[in-house]
């Protein structure tokens, strides 16, 4: 159980954290939740006392053990394996005590210890978990200092989930997995023995392990029972309640104020105005929480190409002639929203930097629209951005021609403020860094996007904006994500990396999420066959009504294209002799609309009958 008694904090000056009390029940998994900068990683570490409370108290048992992810993993030539089982202080003590005591009582008594702790199956527990986090047996007997920063990351998150302390506390933890990871690290922590406390902005996340939510807001922490969905809908109520108790209260105010502007100077009813004052000055104000608004991400909209934007016939690809991928037949469309899938070194990032020609095929055919343009962003380009700059000097330099309003206007859609427009880099948050990022990669309107882990330091209310803004974008995105939440709503087909190759993925996210945890269990070859012929019925069932889908979305894009460009010829300012010109290319804009909208159409009923013929033919 954990105790938090009215403590207050501040940083520089600034009150940080002022809070009533709150108890967390033992054994309880709890999501922090708050916007970026309120306070959470603050807390973890006064929890952890790194720092010290100016009032209050956080009560935590005694001789209970505290774990959290070390940032700096040992260099030595410790193995992994080696290393993950010496985080387990107790057990690495208890062995080396039974080697020298002599009293065979205590031996005995230190032997019962390790039985209750599971020493004897450590080894297995540790390699179950470093299998969780992607690594492999080999990679369990390779020194630590073998790895790069993430993957150490990964050591000291595996070497604190075998250690199983009493208070478990992970600040961001899927910042360093892939998909993978985060389904088996969510599994993980639903049944964990102990409590936890979990700084995460991973909605899917937060609905799936945690089984209540401490949301710091306002310096107060507030706590809910429940997932991330029931606190969203609570607080939604509780902040609807609020809006309209300030509309009645401005309503009060207003009538109030009227009254003795009325009659203040009058004689007559200036003792009823000189109450009403009264009343209108201890009329509390209610506020809403200093909560900023979600800001939108406002991608461009590009011209429309013909599809294929590009295509790759026996492709192979990887670094310095050594090839990472190959045998690619990839084709992908003007309005393909596509997730790849597979595990980490599988050459997700190897595909993107293909696709976004940041590495050169080294064998087959790559052909693309000669119109085409490519956005592209990755975590890494964090390291690209010049840190003694502002986003404003960023996008000053790419956008020279733009005036300095229309400079702001740019960046204001990307959710970066006058005040944030001229921070330097250097003292930007992730998440502020991220959205400049993604600005960068979207200026030139680019037809395919090109997404590597774009959420990374995106608070909650930011990857709703992402989801909203890559779902109504009308060019194609391709998407390495580690959250689950933004892959289900936005992407339309499934890519799977894996053994050296990509292929289409014909089941759903929820299937793959399956294959994660559960080996299936192989079938009868008389079972398997009668499965495979339903599966493959299935599968064109799922292809014929993409299709269907598609031609429906297609046509609503077009008809909205054409609604818009009918008010635009509405407008009687455009037929004048000196707009001549520009009527002429809206009215072959309209035209071309209107052709366009007919082969959708007819594309669509070609569609519908192929998905009627099927189901006929299985009737």
């Amino acid at each position: 159980m954990i105790k938090i008694e009215k403590i207050s904090f501040s940083i520089g000056g600034r009150k940080l954290l002022d809070t009533g009390n709150i108890t967390v029940p033992s054994g309880h998994k709890v999501g922090v939740v708050g916007r970026n900068g309120t306070g959470k990683t603050t807390l973890f570490s006064l929890i952890k006392e790194d720092l010290e409370l100016e009032s209050g108290q956080i009560y935590i048992p005694k001789n209970a053990k505290v774990g959290d992810v070390q940032q700096e993993v040992s260099e030595d030539d410790l193995s992994v394996l080696e290393t993950i089982l010496a985080s387990d202080k107790e057990r690495k003590t208890l062995l080396k005590k039974c080697q020298t005591e002599k009293d065979p009582d205590r031996i005995a008594e230190m032997q019962m210890r390790l039985e209750d702790i599971g020493a004897w199956s450590a080894e297995a527990r540790a390699s179950t978990i470093l299998k969780g986090l992607g690594f492999n047996k080999e990679d369990n007997n390779l020194p630590c200092r073998s790895f790069s920063g993430g993957w150490r990351m990964r050591i000291s998150l595996a070497a604190v989930l075998f250690s199983q302390p009493d208070l478990l506390l992970l600040d961001e933890p899927t910042n360093y997995l892939d998909l993978e990871g985060t389904i088996w690290l969510e599994n993980y922590l639903a049944t964990y023995p102990h409590t936890v406390l979990i700084i995460s902005h991973d909605r899917n996340l937060l609905n799936n392990c945690v089984n209540s939510i401490l949301h710091l807001e306002d310096k107060n922490l507030t706590y809910y029972s429940g997932n991330y969905e029931k606190f969203a809908n609570t607080r939604m109520a509780q902040l609807e309640t609020k809006l309209s108790e300030i509309k009645k209260q401005d309503k009060t105010r207003h009538h109030l104020q009227s009254f003795v502007d009325r009659f203040r100077y009058k004689a007559k009813k200036a003792k009823q105005a000189q109450s009403r004052l009264k009343a209108l000055s201890k009329l509390k104000t209610i506020s809403l929480p200093k909560e900023r608004a979600l800001k939108k991400i406002l991608f461009p909209t590009p011209e429309e190409l013909t599809s294929p934007l590009l295509s790759i016939e026996d492709g192979s690809t990887g670094y310095n002639d050594k090839t990472i991928l190959s045998k690619l037949n990839l084709r992908i469309d003007h309005d393909d929203k596509i997730a790849l899938l597979g595990k980490n070194g599988e050459g997700k990032s190897t595909l993107s930097k293909l696709l976004a020609n940041r590495i050169p095929l080294l064998n087959g055919s790559f052909i693309k629209s000669s119109k085409l343009r490519i956005g592209y962003f990755s975590q890494h380009q964090t390291d690209e951005l010049r840190k003694d700059e502002t986003p404003f000097d960023h996008l000053s330099r790419a956008r020279s021609n733009k005036s300095v309003s229309e400079r702001k206007k740019i960046l204001g859609g990307f959710g970066i403020g006058s005040e944030q427009s001229e921070l330097k880099v250097s003292s930007m948050s992730g998440g502020q860094k991220a959205r400049l990022l993604l600005l960068l990669a979207t200026l030139d309107k680019p037809h395919l996007l090109i997404l590597d882990e774009p959420t990374n330091h995106l608070d909650i209310e930011s990857r709703e904006a992402l989801i909203e803004a890559l779902t109504e974008f009308s060019g194609a995105v391709i998407l390495v994500s580690h959250d689950f939440h933004l892959l289900s709503l936005v992407s339309d087909k499934l890519w799977l990396v894996k053994n050296g190759g990509v292929h289409p993925y014909e089941e759903d996210l929820e299937n793959y999420r399956s294959d994660i945890l559960v080996k299936k269990p192989k079938k009868s070859s008389r079972v398997s066959k009668s499965s495979g012929d339903k599966k493959e019925f299935q599968k064109k069932i799922l292809v014929c009504k993409s299709e269907v889908k598609k031609c429906e979305d297609r046509i609503k894009k077009l008809q909205t294209m054409k609604t818009k460009v009918a008010d635009i010829l509405s407008n009687q300012n455009l037929y004048t002799d000196e707009k001549l010109e520009e009527l002429e290319n809206w009215n072959k804009k309209f035209s071309e609309i209107e052709e366009a909208i007919n082969r959708a159409e007819s594309l669509w009923m070609e569609a519908q009958q192929k998905l009627e013929n099927i189901k006929s033919s299985a009737g």
